[in-house]
């Protein structure tokens, strides 16, 4: 059902199935599939739209970059399914250097979240109340990102990571780890993420060791690497060390030793 007040661009390609509330702006090159839901007042433009995705009063989807050097070309957001987006969230579309932001499914972005245009979003991906993403930025799946956050352009996150609230994130975090402070530093492992996903014990110990390998022995990371490389790794030590390899910004690291007995 479309809302008689909800302005439809003529180019929009929106499912029968679809709902749109009252003041909503469907607007050009958008696609909503089935099952979608729009409340109202809420904006969506020059994005795709997945299946039972949810977008809730206000939130803006698909608008331009906050991108000085963007001059209106036409880009775009793309979001898989099962996604929910809360109030007054805002979800910017690609510029040039990418042409698309991409969002992967089953993630809640919560009021006043921000996601800035060419970022790389995972599934699973939880954005608590006014974290924010600059551009470019790329998170793993399930990784968890608390209130009032930031990611400084260009910075990884990694697969379950968990990022504390306040916290402002300028370099890479590697996967399954927690981190927090005003100028973000590791504090350990996600633990608690890793059980309720279902990994075992044997690659949660695994987990535990490369973590001890390559911030708790002394050695170089470089060292740390070759020596975790040459113990022919199981499958989660071999995703922290591509993703430790491919890092352009630095690596986070441990700013204290608490946790180092769990670990």
């Amino acid at each position: 059902m479309i809302h008689n007040t909800a302005i439809i661009h003529k180019t929009a390609v929106i499912d029968e199935s679809v709902q749109v509330g009252p003041y909503a702006v469907i607007g050009e090159n958008t696609v909503l599939s089935k099952g979608v839901i729009v409340g109202s007042h809420a904006l969506i433009e020059f994005a795709e739209i997945g299946e039972n995705c949810v977008i809730h009063p206000h939130a803006c989807v698909g608008t331009p970059p906050q991108d000085l050097k963007y001059k209106g070309e036409k880009t775009k957001l793309v979001m898989g399914s099962n996604n929910t987006v809360r109030e007054f969230t805002t979800l910017n579309r690609g510029t040039t250097a990418s042409g698309i932001t991409q969002i992967g499914s089953n993630c809640l972005f919560m009021a006043y979240t921000h996601i800035a245009h060419d970022c790389v979003v995972g599934s699973g991906v939880i954005m608590a109340n006014a974290a924010t993403l600059g551009g470019h930025v790329e998170v793993g799946d399930f990784a968890v990102l608390s209130s009032l956050m930031a990611v400084h352009q260009f910075t990884k996150i990694g697969k379950l990571a968990m990022i504390s609230g306040g916290s402002m994130v300028s370099q890479d975090i590697i996967p399954f780890t927690q981190s927090q402070g005003d100028r973000v530093k590791l504090v350990g492992l996600n633990l608690v993420g890793l059980k309720r996903k279902g990994y075992s014990s044997e690659a949660i110990e695994d987990i535990k060791s490369a973590y001890r390998t390559l911030f708790l022995s002394g050695i170089t990371m470089e060292e740390a690497l070759d020596q975790l490389e040459a113990t022919d790794p199981k499958k989660e030590v071999r995703e922290i060390i591509s993703f430790i390899r491919s890092s352009k910004r630095g690596i986070c690291r441990p700013g204290r030793k608490e946790n180092i007995e769990e670990l």
